[in-house]
């Protein structure tokens, strides 16, 4: 028999309701002058990025944060299903070093100083082709070294402020940022010299075709705060 109640406007609105509260914890936003603030040492807190991709076959990222921090800390974790370090930018313990890993390989990038409680560029590039990477600071670039060539490939789940050890998930407080994070771009293919520095500089560049900060999907867990800032620099 037709249910009546199906058509009621009451109860078409209580279905629209319950939908939008299911999607609430993730959108797309314009994050254009705001900031992202991982306040703590947690291995809760994190922002996860959505995108459909699900092959990479070279990778810039680009971004711009500034924090207190000497020790080992995970700004970005990309991961599959049989690569939890499918990409990987981390700090380690030792000083001035970052380390960038592809489908579990590594590099370790030196002479990279982060002085505290100062903004900083980064970029980091990477080309399947010849399992090349590089880093950027403000401006200046790193050596290349050789991490691993191969595509990236599956179902990507990809973490800003945490180190995935298992896929979505394994997190370890002592890995944790501890940040100020914003205008973070990632293209899937290696942006020239002549476009990471144009980013550096200022907002004329061509954003990321994987993320874009003027419509990102994200998702925010634990106490990370997205705050405008103006009024917090």
């Amino acid at each position: 028999m037709w249910d009546i109640r199906s058509t009621r406007p009451d109860h078409m609105m209580e279905k629209l309701l319950l939908i939008l509260v299911a999607l609430a914890p993730c959108w797309a936003a314009d994050l254009s002058g705001k900031l992202l603030i991982f306040p703590r040492e947690s291995n809760i807190d994190h922002v996860k990025l959505k995108t459909s991709k699900t092959v990479l076959n070279s990778v810039t990222t680009c971004f711009r944060f500034m924090t207190d921090m000497s020790k080992s800390y995970s700004i970005l974790s990309v991961a599959t299903a049989a690569h939890t370090n499918a990409f990987v930018l981390y700090k380690t313990d030792e000083e001035n070093v970052f380390r960038v890993h592809v489908l579990d390989g590594g590099a370790d990038f030196r002479s990279v100083p982060i002085a505290p409680n100062t903004w900083h560029s980064m970029c980091t590039t990477w080309d399947s082709a010849t399992g090349l990477a590089q880093l950027w600071l403000n401006g200046n670039s790193t050596i290349k070294r050789y991490v691993k060539n191969g595509p990236i490939t599956g179902a990507l789940s990809i973490v800003l402020g945490q180190d995935q050890d298992t896929y979505g998930g394994g997190f370890d407080a002592k890995q944790s940022l501890v940040a100020m994070l914003s205008d973070f771009h990632m293209w899937d293919y290696v942006l020239p010299a002549a476009e990471i520095r144009l980013n550096m500089d200022g907002p004329c560049f061509t954003p990321g075709n994987v993320f874009d900060w003027r419509n990102i999907q994200h998702e925010l867990a634990g106490e990370v705060i997205l705050a405008k800032a103006s009024d917090v620099v």
